[in-house]
C-alpha cells in the first residue's frame, strides 16, 4: 500500500475520532440542558400548584374584610353624630 493511502486512512480516522468526540460532548451538553429544563418545569408546576387555590381562599377573606369595612363605616358615622357642631 502506498504511503498516500496510509496517510489518507490515518487522516480519516483522526477526523472520525474528532467527530465522535464532539458528538459525545454535544450529547452530554444536551443531557445537562434536559436535566435543567426538567428541574425548571418541576419548579414551575410546583409554583402553579401552590398558587392554584388562592381564589377559593380569598373569598372568605374578602367577605371578612367587607364586614370590617362596614363596621368601621358605622363607627365613623356614630362618631360624626356624636361630635359637637362647630
Amino acid at each position: 500500500m502506498p504511503i498516500a493511502g496510509i496517510v489518507t486512512i490515518v487522516i480519516a480516522l483522526v477526523i472520525a475520532a474528532a467527530l465522535a468526540y464532539y458528538l459525545i460532548r454535544v450529547v452530554l451538553v444536551l443531557r445537562a440542558v434536559n436535566d435543567s429544563l426538567g428541574r425548571i418545569t418541576f419548579g414551575v408546576r410546583a409554583i402553579a400548584h401552590r398558587t392554584e387555590p388562592l381564589g377559593e381562599l380569598l373569598a372568605p377573606v374578602k367577605r371578612d374584610l367587607q364586614e370590617v369595612a362596614d363596621t368601621l363605616d358605622n363607627v365613623v358615622a356614630d362618631l360624626a353624630e356624636d361630635a359637637p357642631a362647630a
